[in-house]
């Protein structure tokens, strides 16, 4: 009898609660769900976090991503949330960790957040909000690292993904590299001046170089990791002594520079290059 009594009392609380509307059941747009301590720290070692870094945990509930890169990586931050209680259960265990004056929880809309501050972004979001809150991080400095627990950014593809009871996620917020570029380059034929068009979609970019009235030439290997860029050209400006040129640079305000090497083995010489973006 007291069996049967349990099943409809259970019974009637779950018609209950599947009648109230979900913004009522819980009142904001990601519910509290602790990622595993473990997750946690691969999390933060896919980062790369360090004491140089500066965190900002999105949705930080009980604290516990902010308090372990403070006590195993040296590093500081902030994180934010909406739910009063869960910061102060934050506060409270950055206390008992002994990280007080390295951590700071806020209560604030993460959207009205100003995140610039950050090297380094976590985040354990629902898709809906992580693809609100993509343009904002795209927009971060370049070498700004973002890292999430289970959900992914749309076609933002991750620079780095790894599993471990669950999945982390990591992206480098690319520097913006789409347009015409003009290299300035000193080739054993002289100097020379090509220009370089570049497609970019996140961090994914090809292109093609023109140089005077040739047909346009390939960009091999492009590849883009915050604001370090790197690709091969051909220089055949000479039919007998074409050569690979590998090229290694950082953009910086509508600057690219850094160095190529020219041919390969004992023929191999560098150089400095820079470049500078003509057309957008």
């Amino acid at each position: 009898m007291f069996l049967l009594i349990k099943k409809y009392f259970i019974l009637a609380l779950w018609i209950t609660l599947a009648s109230v509307p979900a913004h009522a059941q819980w009142p904001y747009e990601v519910p509290f769900v602790p990622s595993p301590q473990v997750v946690v720290d691969e999390m933060l070692r896919l980062a790369n976090v360090t004491k140089d870094d500066f965190v900002m945990d999105l949705g930080s509930g009980d604290g516990r991503i902010l308090i372990t890169a403070a006590t195993k990586f040296g590093a500081r931050g902030i994180g934010v949330d909406l739910d009063e209680n869960l910061i102060f259960q934050s506060e409270a265990n950055a206390q008992n960790a002994g990280v007080s004056e390295r951590v700071q929880f806020i209560r604030q809309d993460l959207f009205k957040t100003d995140l610039k501050r950050a090297t380094v972004i976590t985040m354990y979001l629902l898709p809906g909000v992580n693809m609100r809150l993509r343009p904002v991080l795209l927009g971060l400095k370049p070498g700004t690292r973002i890292v999430a627990h289970d959900f992914d950014l749309g076609d933002w593809k991750p620079d780095a993904k790894v599993t471990i009871r669950k999945n982390a996620m990591l992206w480098v917020v690319p520097a913006k590299v789409d347009g015409r570029w003009r290299l300035q380059l000193p080739l054993p034929a002289g100097a020379q001046t090509w220009d370089m068009d570049l497609r970019q979609k996140h961090q994914e970019i090809d292109g093609v170089v023109r140089v005077a009235d040739r047909p346009p030439g390939g960009i091999w290997q492009p590849a883009l990791r915050g604001d370090k860029v790197s690709f091969v050209l051909v220089d055949n400006t000479v039919r007998e002594d074409e050569a690979n040129m590998y090229f290694e640079g950082t953009v910086r305000d509508g600057v690219m520079s850094g160095e190529f090497r020219r041919g390969v083995g004992a023929s191999q010489t560098r150089h400095a290059w820079r470049a500078e973006r003509v057309r957008p």
